[in-house]
């Protein structure tokens, strides 16, 4: 009988075994990307509509609907041994649901750019791939070396907007805050308290800012979307690449990257 591994806890405190001939359901984007970037694609029986990278690996997968509306008889019928979770994208009777008839529901929550190395080996761990998680997770701590080296500019403080329309911002209690603060980079103190706040413009607003930031998602915003908006509030605001800002997993190599190239671009 195998010994339970202290190293392979999920989210919820759940130790999970070795099970490299498991059968896998994801239902995180993220996360499917980042277990076929460590070489475990074979064992995917199921994934989500959004999970779309790497593309022509994930076109063969069969869909289970979103992250939000999952189909629980496909996933029924594909007869998974584990489904891969998040506390944020998936809701909490979608799992409650699912525990009746999976036998592993491996539960994930990465709030900060440094937890990608715990949910790669944790992943490796699981799936049976610990040598391409150890070797993701030195090329991880490369680019955060290099962009830890690079000289920090000042401090700003940047609305990051995900949605108008209302207009949405995110807190400080998020991924993407923990990103822009790798830069030494603030978010602006909203009247709305929540997780995801909606804000009204306002100069008072304004006047505490340094840049707006527009993501690509949610919310699809443009360039025209930015030109427009800088021309009405008079500061920098800029496009930028949602999946780079907010996507854990396989997508963080390349987001510490995209902070460098951002941090350049406001800082001039």
């Amino acid at each position: 009988m195998n010994a339970p591994h202290e190293n392979l806890l999920d989210a919820l405190g759940t130790i999970h075994l070795p099970a490299p001939d498991a059968r896998i359901v994801s239902l995180v984007p993220s996360i499917t990307e980042l277990l076929c970037d460590l070489g475990l694609a074979h064992l995917l029986v199921g994934r989500t509509g959004f999970c779309i990278h790497p593309a022509e690996v994930v076109a063969a997968i069969p869909k289970v609907g979103g992250t939000k509306d999952v189909n629980l008889e496909k996933i029924r019928k594909l007869a998974p041994t584990h489904v891969v979770l998040n506390i944020d994208e998936n809701e909490k009777p979608t799992a409650d649901a699912l525990a009746a008839f999976v036998p592993h529901l491996v539960v994930t929550h990465p709030v900060a750019p440094r937890d990608n190395l715990a949910l790669a080996r944790l992943m490796g761990g699981i799936f049976g791939a610990d040598a391409q998680a150890e070797a993701w997770c030195a090329q991880f701590e490369a680019e955060y070396a290099a962009l830890k080296a690079e000289r920090a500019g000042p401090a700003r403080t940047v609305l990051y907007c995900i949605w108008q329309d209302p207009w949405m911002s995110v807190s400080s209690d998020t991924y993407i805050a923990r990103m822009l603060a790798e830069l030494g980079w603030n978010l602006p103190e909203l009247p709305d308290a929540s997780r995801y706040p909606r804000f009204a413009w306002s100069d008072e607003l304004v006047g505490q800012l340094d840049a707006v930031l527009l993501s690509t998602e949610p919310y699809r915003f443009t360039e025209a979307h930015a030109d427009a908006l800088e021309k009405q509030l008079g500061i920098p605001v800029l496009l930028v690449d949602g999946e780079m800002m907010s996507w854990y997993g396989s997508r963080a190599l390349a987001g510490l990257r995209y902070l460098r190239q951002l941090r350049a671009m406001v800082d001039g």
